[in-house]
């Protein structure tokens, strides 16, 4: 791509900051107060959909979720963060080549050229973050080349710095124009709403990295993308010491302070994650000691005791899963390092060396799923218990004479209610010391199969605590539906038409 020397090079520090202060004002400004009416509105609409077919209701809706959609966006944009995204180690070579594949359909005209050097080299953050910045580029480069055309990609190191460069031969940008590159709603294409560049220029700089853009019309436009390279934490030369006639424990013991620091060096960016969620480094290094111990010991029961205890540990304290599963790799390869120091020490044959290895990637490997299984279990039941709680009552019991009381059941049961109801009615069943409970069903609204058979459990549980159920109120649909389920409850249950009759025959009966 041939550059004038007109072309405007717009500086880090203009895009960046001008880009996303305007954001930030937009978003602050807008965002939240809009979206939240907006949201309701489109509930709104959607049950009007369901009445009524109405073409306009089609169109309103459309267009509410188009704006829904932008506002999303734009909080998207000013606040990443919001996708809660763990940082993860990426190699920008890999995904390029992934999105590339996206656009293999316009291969056949538009010629990609990839120079890739400095492939081993990687940069730290948020992945699905980075990637749709660079597809948001990509996606540009394709559209503003109309016909056929060149795009190339280049990927290298300079500096400290990964540097990504991305070109194309297409229509370019007026120079006026390159200013107000990455502004919410400011495009230079016919379609389109300028919220990808936004994306782009607000990725880069969460990553603190830079982007320049030069572009000449007729002659191409290029970004050019700075990121910071990732240096694996913990490089530094760590002197391990070795004994003659040292078990693989023993050397642990007298080297586990250096263990720990390399441990604590190379997984420093996780620890620093976990600790904003409340859980303490330290208890990790804690934890992680205690797990080299057991794997020393070949103790597998320990390793899995270990494993369900931290699981609901991390789950408990809202820790991403994907971070433990990470510092677990890190753990991995700083043992393996000072597995390796051990073997050339103490020379070991080399069977033994082999052996210890498929052996402690076994028990590695056992300790991750049961802390998964553990972790996905404790979450789990956190979610039925918050569920459980937020399931109403729809049932009360009320107390009419010794040994006598009132069940009148209203509304629709639900499947989670019933089971809520059930378990609350025979408890009151045992507390209150009931001899007899009358059920008024004229109240209830919908009786299906589900109804009548959870009624029946009632039934029987009143039974065995000696407590006879007397039904009041049963609708014909009710009584078919019994009959059709073949349900013999007559030796367990009476039957009265209303409450006063059932009440009168308990006083006759008991003589009160």
């Amino acid at each position: 791509m041939s550059v004038s020397n007109k072309n405007q090079e717009v500086s880090e520090s203009d895009l960046r900051l001008d880009r996303l202060a305007s954001v930030g004002q937009i978003a602050a400004g807008i965002a939240h107060e809009v979206k939240n009416p907006l949201t309701a509105v489109k509930g709104f609409l959607q049950l009007l959909r369901e009445e009524s077919n109405h073409k306009y209701l089609e169109y309103a809706y459309s267009e509410l979720e188009n704006a829904i959609n932008t506002l999303q966006n734009l909080l998207h944009v000013s606040k990443p963060d919001l996708e809660d995204e763990p940082f993860d180690i990426i190699d920008l070579t890999t995904e390029l080549e992934a999105l590339l594949y996206l656009f293999q359909e316009k291969s056949y005209q538009i010629v990609i050229e990839r120079h890739f050097l400095d492939t081993d080299a990687r940069v730290y953050g948020r992945r699905n973050q980075l990637k749709k910045a660079f597809f948001n580029l990509l996606k540009n480069a394709f559209e503003a080349i109309s016909d056929q055309g060149n795009i190339r990609i280049k990927h290298y190191e300079a500096k400290g710095q990964v540097v990504i460069v991305i070109s194309d031969t297409g229509i370019g940008i007026p120079e006026e124009k390159l200013q107000l590159l990455g502004t919410p709603f400011y495009t230079s294409k016919v379609e389109g709403t300028g919220m990808g560049l936004t994306q782009v220029f607000s990725a880069i700089y969460e990553h603190h990295g830079m982007i320049r853009v030069r572009s000449e019309v007729g002659g191409g436009t290029e970004f050019t993308v700075h990121l910071p390279l990732y240096e694996e934490q913990g490089g530094a030369t760590v002197e391990w010491r070795y004994e003659s006639g040292q078990s693989f424990s023993q050397f642990y013991e007298s080297n586990q302070n250096a263990f720990l620091q390399m441990l604590k060096q190379q997984g420093k960016k996780i620890l620093d994650l976990v600790r904003s969620t409340g859980l303490d480094g330290a208890y990790i290094l804690q934890s992680s000691h205690a797990l080299v111990c057991s794997l020393n010991e070949r103790n597998v029961q320990e390793l899995i005791l270990q494993a369900k205890e931290h699981g609901r540990n991390w789950a408990n304290h809202d820790v991403d899963l994907l971070l433990k599963l990470e510092w677990i790799q890190i753990l991995r390869r700083v043992y393996w390092e000072l597995l390796l120091h051990y073997y050339k020490d103490s020379e070991q044959p080399q069977l033994y060396f082999f052996d210890l290895e498929r052996e402690t990637n076994d028990h590695l490997d056992l300790y991750q799923n049961h802390f998964a299984s553990s972790y996905i279990e404790w979450k789990n039941d956190q979610f039925y218990a918050q569920r459980e709680m937020s399931i109403p009552l729809l049932v009360q019991v009320v107390p009419l004479a010794e040994g006598l009381a009132l069940l009148p059941a209203a509304g629709i049961w639900d499947a989670q209610s019933a089971q809520k109801n059930q378990d609350f009615i025979l408890a009151r069943i045992y507390e209150l010391r009931l001899q007899q409970l009358i059920v008024d069903l004229s109240g209830i609204t919908y009786i299906d199969q589900r109804l009548v058979s959870n009624f029946n459990c009632i039934v029987q549980g009143a039974f065995l605590q000696g407590c006879k159920v007397v039904l009041t109120g049963v609708c014909p649909e009710m009584a078919s539906m019994v009959v059709e389920l073949g349900m013999t409850l007559h030796e367990k249950l009476e039957t009265r038409g209303t409450v006063q009759q059932a009440i009168d025959q308990y006083v006759i009966r008991n003589n009160i």
